[in-house]
This record gives structure tokens, C-alpha cells and sequence, in this order.
């Protein structure tokens, strides 16, 4: 019954597999699971049929499964009594033997045809829109906590696009060529990096995991891909789906880690040439001060890319239209918990509309369900991640319980006896520079200062001097001069802004991602430049007619 709805579901979506001579593109639908959609039927059987079940997930190293005895579990955020997922972490000496034989493949892999290449990652997007969607979908969800729409947002639209448009992006850098004249031709090889590419993944995006390994693999790169621990299960979803479309099993060695031991043996070897990355500050200055450290040791100078979240801000006009502002706030808030690297975790309102929006915030904050999202569709946000988790978050609840600043106008319930649950919570604050405005929180906590109507540009000043991030941002206005002074004013200030729309939901080839400051590199993955990053080109001049003389013709 479930192969035969997968069927009808792959003919109804119009899916084949085809070798591929254009690049013709475009972004993956968003499936809508209504009630007694095929989609919707495939997906619950998916679901019913992960329920209770613990997969075994290996290292993958040169094609091997390899299984250590440091053996870990995945478990699932809304019920943490289900183990989803039993993995093994890769100690030191078999870090370096996938070291060891992704270097081995490497030259054959980098002087496959780009256009090979490419269609590798046509098919493994094909798989996933069509018989493997179910799949990571229910896998993400049980896994990662998301509701059917952040699962299909992220494990299948978001995924689906980084393969076709990366692999199309590709093809499109190869077509265009230099300028040649008569006497010479001129060509630019794009060469993948001399070494392996270190890829380490969050666990709130199935999708980054997939395009951090898979940019840099489809540019010729062989890669080491250290999946999050709580997200391993879909990652190793993905990790065989890119196996199923004909990834040589060398090109990417799957080896869950420990953090600091992976960081430590990848960046330690001669062969070390990129580090593709997601995650925390900390972490990621860690791991750059490590490069630094051992330069002297590598072949080139390695690539850094690294994405690190964010203290995103709602900037709210006196011009703005309520419901917009609210409905988008509680979106960008508390859709997945505010575990979005985008998600708006501070707001500014001013005073004029405040009792407005506070009212209606409040009114709409009392509909919200947080609950299981595999058995409960109706569900709008979960459990978050993990006990680590949940415990930093309640801080801040607490934070905010006793800090005389601050007053809890909604939620913060915490609740961690089946699932780490927390009630969504809007917090006031009187002091703009309170911790509570400036740190990364990555949970439902949404903060909110009133400033009063006329101080719109002391605010757009203070905005962007409050948090040492750049990633998102959004300014609600329909005074088209109040947007020109946000657009001006926060220039630096969000990489990814956004004009009377929430700051979350960027969309491959719409909205490349990525911001400065301490939110990272800003590559803006989902854009054509990002494959640049993994890439080393070669100009070749090929000149046709002889050199009769050395000297030139002004020394006659």
C-alpha cells in the first residue's frame, strides 16, 4: 500500500528521472498535506511505521560501515523516551583513515566531467521530491522535533533546491567562458580544492547538512561530514540518497564525531584545504584559530566558511499595518521554537502602536499548540532540540522572572518530563541593552522594547549596535522614506532584510543566505557565487602561432 501511494504520488507530481542537457530550474513546490492528499496519507504511514523503531547508524568510512564502541543515541525532542536513532563517534585514528581515503579519490573525482557531476545531484533531488520525500520528512520530524511544514520547508523543498540550482549553478560556470582572440584561446578549469573539505552540520536544518557536504562535493571536492548528534538520523537519510544517485562511496565519508576530536584531527592534516560550517561562535573561532595555527603544515592556504546565527530584530514604523507585524512576529518567533538561525528574537515598537499590537500578540500567542507534530497535524511548534537545550533556555525564563527590567507578558512554561517543551514567551523589557536583547537565545523567548514614535532614527542606530550579529532583519513600514532611513541605517546590520515581511524563510535563488559580523562569512549559500567558495580555477592560455623573435618590435 505504501509503495503503491508513492507511486501515484511521484506520477501526480510529475516526477522522472532524465539526463539532463538544460538548466531549466525552478524552486521545488511546497507540498500543502491536506487532509486525504496522497502526500499526507504517505507521509502518516511513514510516520506509524518510525514509530518506536531505533536505527542503527555507522561510520561510513572508504565505503565500509565501521562501528566503534563509543556508541551514542539520538533521541526524539517530544519524547525523549524514544530513542530514534544508535550511532557510533569516530575516534582520532578513524578520522584519519577517511582522511586518508577521500584523499585517495580525489583527482579521479575533481577530473569528472562537471556535467557528471551535476546530474548526480539532478537525481538525488529527483529522489527526494519523489519516492525518498516521505522519508526524510517523517525522519526530520521525529528526529528534529518540526512540524510537517518546517519538515517539508527544510527536508524537501529546501534540500531539493540546493541540489538542482547548485548542480545548475555549476554547469552555467563551466558554459561561461574568457574573452580569445585569434592567435589564442582562453579557458577557465574550475579545479576542486587540493585536499578534503571538513563539513560540519547543525541539527535545525536537514537541508544545510545535505548542501554543506554536497556544494563542495559536486565541485570536485572530496569532503569528511561530521553530522549534528540530533540530527543524525535524517542526515544519514540523506547521507544514502546521495549514494543511491551514484555518489562514488569515497567522495564523502559520513564520521559522527566528537566536536572537538573531529576539530582537532582535520585540522591537524597536511591534506586539510576547507571548512564548510554551521554552528556556534565559540566553535567556529575555535576551529579558525586552529587553522591558523597550523598553516605552516598545509599544501594551500585552506577555505573558511562558516555560518554562526543571530540576534534578528522586527523594527516596527508608526506607518507599519498591525496584523502584518504580529502575524509575522509570531512566525519568525516561535515557528520550530525560535530554533531557526533567522528566527526574530528582539522587537521594536513604538509606543503610538504598541497597545495594539501587544493586545493582538497576546490574543494570537493563546491559539498557539506546542505538542507532538507526528501524531498532533495541528501542531505549531514542539519540543526544542535537547536537554542542553532546554535548560539554557529556561535561564533565560528565569532571566526574565526576576530581572526588574523585564516583565513575562505571555508563556515560559517549562516542561521537560516527556519532551523538552517551552511555552512560547513574550518578555517587555525597559532596558534596550538588557542581555535578554543582545545574546542568541535559540528558543521561543521573543523580547520586545516600546520606543516612543518620534526616536525612529535614535532607534535604527541603537538596532544596530546592540548585538555583535548581522544575519536577519525586518522593517515594517509603509512609509516608503521610514524603509529608505532602515535600508540606510542597518546597512550592516542584517545580511538577509526583509521589508515588511518576517525575518525568517529564505528561499534558494530568491534569498541567498548568510550574514557578517558574528554571524559568520556571509558566502550566501542558495546564491550562484556560493560554489566559487569550493573551487580553485585554472585560466589556460592555448596560443596558436609560433614566436619567430624575442624582441619586440620598438627595438628595431
Amino acid at each position: 500500500m505504501g509503495q503503491l501511494l508513492l507511486r501515484v504520488l511521484r506520477r501526480r507530481l510529475g516526477l522522472r528521472w532524465q539526463h539532463r542537457s538544460t538548466f531549466e530550474v525552478a524552486n521545488e513546490p511546497i507540498l500543502e498535506f491536506k487532509l486525504g492528499s496522497l502526500e499526507r496519507a504517505a507521509l502518516q504511514k511513514t510516520l506509524n511505521d518510525l514509530k518506536g523503531k531505533t536505527e542503527a547508524i555507522p561510520c561510513v568510512v572508504g565505503g565500509q560501515e565501521v562501528w566503534t564502541s563509543d556508541v551514542r543515541c539520538q533521541l526524539s525532542p517530544y519524547n525523549h523516551a524514544h530513542k530514534v536513532a544508535k550511532y557510533c563517534y569516530a575516534d582520532k585514528d578513524l578520522i584519519n583513515k577517511a582522511i586518508n581515503a577521500a584523499v585517495a579519490v580525489r583527482r579521479e573525482w575533481d577530473l569528472r566531467p562537471i556535467k557528471d557531476r551535476a546530474q548526480i545531484f539532478f537525481k538525488a533531488a529527483d529522489l527526494l521530491s519523489g519516492p525518498r520525500r516521505a522519508e526524510v520528512l517523517a525522519k526530520t520530524m521525529i528526529g528534529q522535533g518540526k512540524t510537517i511544514i518546517q519538515a517539508e520547508i527544510d527536508a524537501a523543498a529546501e534540500l531539493i533546491d540546493f541540489f538542482r540550482f547548485n548542480a545548475k549553478y555549476a554547469m552555467e560556470l563551466e558554459k561561461e567562458q574568457l574573452i580569445s582572440v585569434p592567435v589564442s584561446t582562453n579557458s577557465m578549469v574550475y579545479r576542486g580544492l587540493e585536499g578534503f573539505v571538513a563539513a560540519v552540520s547543525p541539527f535545525n536544518f536537514t537541508a544545510i547538512g545535505g548542501n554543506l557536504a554536497g556544494a563542495p562535493a559536486l565541485m570536485g571536492n572530496v569532503v569528511l561530514w561530521k553530522p549534528s548528534d540530533t540530527a543524525m538520523l535524517s542526515s544519514y537519510a540523506v547521507y544514502k540518497i546521495l549514494l543511491e544517485a551514484g555518489l562514488p562511496p569515497n567522495v564523502i565519508q559520513f564520521v559522527p564525531a566528537d566536536g572537538p576530536v573531529f576539530g582537532d584531527t582535520v585540522t591537524s592534516s597536511e591534506h586539510f584545504a576547507g571548512l564548510n560550517f554551521t554552528g556556534s561562535v565559540p566553535t567556529f573561532k575555535r576551529l579558525w584559530k586552529q587553522v591558523s595555527e597550523n598553516l605552516d603544515r598545509y599544501r594551500t592556504f585552506p577555505r573558511l566558511a562558516g555560518e554562526c546565527g543571530g540576534k534578528n530584530f522586527h523594527l516596527v514604523h508608526s506607518s507599519a499595518d498591525v496584523p502584518t507585524v504580529v502575524n509575522g512576529t509570531l512566525r519568525s518567533a516561535f515557528e520550530y521554537g525560535g530554533q531557526k538561525c533567522s528566527a526574530c528574537s528582539r522587537l521594536y515598537a513604538p509606543d503610538s502602536l504598541w497597545p495594539q499590537i501587544k493586545a493582538k500578540l497576546l490574543e494570537e500567542h493563546g491559539k498557539i499548540k506546542v505538542g507532538d507534530p507526528a501524531n498532533d497535524f495541528g501542531t505549531f511548534f514542539s519540543a526544542v532540540i535537547d536537554d542542553k537545550s532546554f535548560a539554557r533556555i529556561k535561564k533565560w525564563v528565569q532571566h526574565a522572572k526576576t530581572s526588574p527590567n523585564l516583565t513575562i507578558l505571555a508563556g515560559g512554561k517549562c516542561d521537560d518530563e516527556v519532551g523538552y517543551f517551552i511555552e512560547p514567551c513574550i518578555v517587555e523589557t525597559k532596558d534596550p541593552k538588557d542581555p535578554i536583547m543582545k545574546e542568541e537565545i535559540f528558543g521561543p523567548v521573543l523580547a520586545v522594547y516600546v520606543y516612543p514614535e518620534k526616536q525612529y532614527k535614535e532607534i535604527l542606530q541603537l538596532i544596530d549596535t546592540t548585538s555583535p550579529y548581522g544575519l536577519t532583519g525586518a522593517v515594517f513600514a509603509q512609509d516608503k522614506n521610514a524603509v529608505q532611513e532602515a535600508r540606510k541605517l542597518l546597512r550592516n546590520a542584517a545580511g538577509n532584510f526583509y521589508i515588511n515581511d518576517k525575518s525568517t524563510g529564505a528561499v534558494v535563488a530568491q534569498q541567498p543566505f548568510g550574514g557578517a559580523r558574528a554571524s559568520g562569512t556571509n558566502d550566501k549559500p542558495g546564491g550562484r557565487h556560493y560554489i566559487l567558495r569550493w573551487t580553485s580555477p585554472q585560466a589556460i592560455k592555448e596560443t596558436h602561432m609560433p614566436l619567430e623573435d624575442w624582441k619586440y618590435s620598438y627595438m628595431q
